[in-house]
């Protein structure tokens, strides 16, 4: 009886480990954030501020009509407009609206099919945690784990992916009372300590859904600043 008695002490005091699922975990992450279940239902218009330590800045605009399998996204880089788009499988580059372009051009701006698919992917993975996290091919690990992420007491899972959607080791953070997404990390290779942690602080109210608002990107090795990304909500 005092063994069982130390087991419930251990499973549901606030220092202890975790009675819960990393499932369960999620399931109530997701509840927090996405309480109506809009994500992947309803057209979204964000727009980024991305900022680099080397004090250059960019706004990216993004249209996502996931209904229609419909993405856009535009960028101003120093004096140019770039406009990407994956619509219904079809890809399409702009440089300040001419579709004309030189072959130097678009390698210089990367601009071909697979990259416009890569942007579609990062930003609709991103700022979409944690619902994404629901996708076909995510390998969720049953257990929790009680963590310090960077001085907040965190509520720790472990995520890999099938081969064909990913090869990352990804971990993910929640608050232990209200289940909403502190941060993450990933790594490519573990025990090289490789890969980049991200912080999350704030967040914005869009269609029902609590997205966090500002990610701060720092690498592991040498805990450098990546860089800084901001959500602003847009109207269509």
């Amino acid at each position: 009886m005092r063994n069982i008695g130390l087991l419930i002490v251990l499973l549901t005091f606030p220092g202890g480990l975790s009675a819960q699922s990393a499932q369960q975990v999620l399931e109530k992450s997701i509840a927090y954030h996405d309480p109506n279940n809009n994500w992947g239902q309803q057209n979204l218009q964000w727009r980024f501020y991305e900022s680099r330590p080397d004090n250059s800045y960019r706004i990216s605009d993004m249209y996502w009509n996931p209904q229609q399998d419909i993405f856009q996204l535009t960028q101003q880089v120093g004096r140019d407009q770039l406009y990407r788009a994956v619509e219904k499988g079809q890809c399409t580059s702009k440089v300040n609206g001419f579709s004309n372009l030189s072959e130097g051009k678009r390698i210089d701006y990367r601009l071909n099919c697979e990259r416009n698919t890569m942007y579609r992917n990062y930003y609709t993975y991103l700022w979409g945690l944690p619902m994404k996290l629901k996708d076909p091919g995510t390998i969720i690990d049953p257990s929790v784990e009680r963590k310090d992420f960077f001085g907040k007491d965190c509520l720790e899972i472990r995520v890999t992916y099938e081969a064909e959607v990913g090869a990352d080791i990804w971990y993910f953070y929640f608050h232990p009372e209200n289940y909403s997404l502190q941060g993450y990390r990933f790594y490519h290779d573990e025990a090289k300590n490789d890969g980049e942690y991200i912080l999350l602080d704030g967040e914005v109210d869009i269609a029902g859904m609590r997205i966090p608002a500002r990610r701060t990107w720092h690498t592991h090795q040498e805990d450098r600043l990546l860089g800084t990304d901001e959500l602003v909500p847009m109207k269509r």
